[in-house]
């Protein structure tokens, strides 16, 4: 039971990092591609409609982790409060320059607002990164002094480890330009004109980018972390999942090279699903891992709420799944195409 909620928190996070993916990604290239008001006005109409439901994801998974595995919930939250109180003020920004932005008709507020949407969609999706790579390498956690982790250090691969380090900076940038490409990927197929060869542009740029450091990464990762390693040596049926990563990695290569726009969001979407999976299947049955000592970390089996609780819970965890897939299909249906290029909507 305690291996069936795993995968269905793992399931709700890469629906969150698939579709908001897309959305923080239009938000850190949107400066680079949309240079009139028309343009700009374009680009947060492809995401106007959508942007906040894709958050629905990260809420659910959050309080999926919360009643599932209440002890690891606690203890990730006390670990990072100040990137989470920071990724919250920036969703909050976020979402205050998309709604208010075209409230004045004044340029200055304007360029405010545009420029907070940029600033707070790429912190965000370094923060996202950040943590990741945090989870990955590990955290001191004892039983007698919970989790303690300075801020950052002085960046060298042998000194203390922090919330901010070589390794966590690797990722940062690596969740970054992976969510550059997403949101490049998507406005291929939602854009027109200037703005669609400006994206051309992005992507032919950032995909080697992305190629280099996710093999720096990686390769960090199996270095750094043995646990990684050694699940992957126990069970060598699951490298199918690097496999498919490099395949998708490839696939993208060549769908920017042809400008295949209706299928290039696809292979983003999977290159994502696939290199996240990629890492939880390495990092399974652990929550939280700990650092220097493994034998300290949170397991889905010594951080799970009791049997009859998971049971009960599975009940409405499949009716919400439900309802909550109805509501992103009928969402995603009812604003499938190209936005206008003339239009602009003062909701956006």
């Amino acid at each position: 039971m305690e291996t069936i909620w795993f995968i269905l928190i793992a399931i709700l996070f890469l629906g969150y990092l698939v579709l908001d993916g897309f959305d923080l990604g239009v938000g850190i290239i949107y400066l680079l591609v949309a240079k009139t008001e028309v343009e700009r006005d374009q680009v947060r109409q492809s995401i106007g409609p959508v942007w906040d439901g894709n958050e629905v994801w990260l809420i659910a998974a959050a309080g999926t982790l919360f009643f599932a595995f209440p002890k690891a919930y606690a203890s990730l939250f006390s670990s990072f409060y100040l990137a989470f109180f920071l990724l919250l003020w920036l969703l909050i920004l976020r979402g205050l320059a998309i709604e208010i932005r075209s409230q004045l008709d004044n340029s200055l507020w304007h360029t405010f607002w545009d420029v907070t949407f940029s600033f707070a969609s790429l912190v965000i999706a370094g923060l996202l990164g950040i943590l990741i790579g945090n989870l990955l390498r590990g955290i001191p956690l004892s039983p007698q002094s919970g989790s303690t982790l300075p801020f950052w250090t002085n960046f060298l691969p042998f000194a203390d480890i922090g919330l901010l380090d070589w390794f966590t900076f690797l990722a940062g940038g690596l969740s970054t330009v992976m969510l550059v490409v997403q949101g490049a990927s998507y406005l291929t197929l939602k854009a027109n004109g200037e703005i669609k060869k400006r994206v051309w542009q992005v992507l032919s740029r950032s995909i080697w980018v992305l190629i280099s450091l996710m093999v720096i990464v990686l390769g960090a990762a199996l270095w750094i972390q043995p646990v990684v390693r050694e699940r992957y040596l126990s069970k060598p049926q699951w490298i199918i999942l690097p496999v498919l990563t490099i395949m998708m990695l490839v696939g993208l290569v060549i769908t920017i090279k042809r400008k295949s726009a209706n299928w290039i969001f696809a292979a983003s979407s999977l290159l994502i699903l696939s290199f996240i999976s990629t890492v939880m299947v390495g990092y399974y049955p652990n929550l939280l891992l700990a650092y220097p000592n493994p034998a300290n970390s949170l397991t889905i089996f010594n951080s799970a709420t009791n049997a009859y609780g998971l049971r009960v819970g599975l009940i409405w965890f499949v009716l919400g799944f439900g309802l909550l897939l109805i509501y992103v299909a009928v969402m995603y249906r009812s604003f499938w195409g190209k936005v206008s290029t003339t239009a602009q909507d003062g909701n956006y």
